[in-house]
């Protein structure tokens, strides 16, 4: 019978080893975010400075980061790095560094962007009141920067999720590699097993990934009505009751 195929989801440990896999994708997104937001807000403010030098530093460590696509660099950190430096960390160490460096590189630019963003008038009101560059950046500039930068910030946070799934190419049993060496060890006595395998995987990804698609989506949507909202003139705006 062609559903008899589902029957792979639960022989043996299937189903444990594809939520252990499922697990290592998540945990190794989440620890690449933490660091590489962390270490992206620095080079995003950086960024803004009037430092050439600095600027064209970060630039060209963005561009290499968006050139280079990220199964090369994962390559690069497996394979390259520990011969060159002997680093011997374990393959998901390896795989947080990987992805650290590329969010970080992401996000700065995000931070960059939404610092940027901020009216030139809220710079000049913080100076007029005599803050320091520091204090303009803790109290006036990040506050208002993170509301902007929230929506891009967990799309990026979508994409690490499912670039995990490259994680197979370095030996990482993550939910993709599980599934297909489960794949390949019931071929015989289930040759529909793969649809729902990859069934499987496809409603884990999309019950991961969807909800963050769609708060990010309502978030822009927000940000967009009341950007609009707060420069229309009184009498257009329809939430102050004045005509």
């Amino acid at each position: 019978m062609v559903h008899s195929g589902i029957n792979v989801l639960f022989e043996g440990s299937n189903f444990a080893r594809l939520m252990a896999g499922l697990w290592t994708s998540i945990w190794i997104a989440a620890i690449s975010l933490i660091i590489g937001l962390a270490i992206g807000t620095i080079f995003g403010i950086l960024r803004t400075l009037t430092n050439k030098i600095i600027r064209f530093v970060l630039r060209i460590y963005l561009e290499f980061f968006r050139i280079v696509p990220t199964i090369v660099l994962l390559y690069l950190v497996y394979y390259i790095l520990p011969r060159t430096f002997h680093v011997n960390w374990p393959a998901t160490w390896m795989a947080v560094l990987a992805f650290s460096l590329w969010v970080a590189a992401e996000f700065s630019d995000i931070v960059r962007g939404a610092i940027e963003s901020v009216p030139k008038s809220q710079r000049e009101s913080g100076l007029a009141l005599g803050l320091s560059k520091i204090q303009l950046f803790r109290y006036v500039l990040l506050p208002q920067a993170v509301k902007l930068e929230l929506p891009a910030t967990i799309n990026l946070a979508t994409r690490v999720i499912k670039t995990t799934s490259l994680l197979l190419v370095i030996s990482i049993m993550e939910v993709i590699n599980v599934g297909q060496q489960i794949i390949e060890a019931n071929n015989q006595q289930y040759p529909t097993g793969v649809f729902w395998v990859y069934g499987l995987i496809f409603i884990l990804y999309f019950v991961l990934d969807y909800p963050l698609s769609a708060w990010a989506k309502k978030l822009t949507k927000e940000s967009k009505y009341n950007k609009r909202c707060h420069y229309l003139p009184m009498h257009l705006d329809s939430r102050s009751g004045y005509r």
